[in-house]
């Protein structure tokens, strides 16, 4: 059996009176999983890293450009019976300042902001559940023992400008 790394898990969230919320995103009844709650998600593409690929799916499926992107110390997984392996998906955090306009891509239907308790009860799968917490703690505890390493959005950005064609700044 095969182990891979070929998708990430990108988790939104903005501070609204000192809380967190998180952002969720509703698949399209086109789309596999249909109806189900979500962060974002995506596949990597080749030749790119999966911090880039955060960067691009937070754009694509939201329209989005964070002012912070951070690396969970966290890994997501799951098992393929079809294709025989296991998947493990890196987990990504990315904030937005409070009024940040979002434009849902065709995957979705709908989006809502939500707080840790209704993020935890709309997520269908144990590890993304998992994910909010280790989040939540540590963004929201005076003293966490985690250590989220930020990503410098100028590389993202660069990465992602040359990759959709574009030439002006963020």
């Amino acid at each position: 059996m095969k182990v891979l790394s070929y998708m990430v898990e990108a988790h939104i969230f903005r501070e609204v009176n000192k809380k967190l919320e998180f952002l969720l995103l509703k698949r399209s009844e086109m789309e596999i999983f249909p109806g189900l709650w979500q962060m974002v998600t995506g596949s990597i593409d080749q030749g790119e890293r999966a911090f880039e690929t955060a960067f691009r799916e937070i754009r694509e499926e939201t329209g989005i450009v964070p002012e912070k992107l951070w690396l969970v110390p966290y890994i997501n997984s799951f098992y393929s019976w079809r294709r025989n392996h296991i998947c493990m998906v890196p987990v990504f955090v990315a904030m937005v300042p409070g009024d940040t306009q979002v434009k849902i891509s065709h995957e979705h239907s709908e989006y809502q902001w939500v707080s840790r308790e209704k993020a935890l009860e709309l997520l269908a799968w144990p590890g993304q559940k998992t994910s909010v917490e280790i989040i939540c703690e540590y963004f929201t505890k005076e003293k966490s023992f985690l250590y989220f390493e930020e990503i410098s959005l100028k590389k993202c950005r660069d990465r992602n400008f040359h990759a959709f064609g574009k030439t002006s700044s963020v």
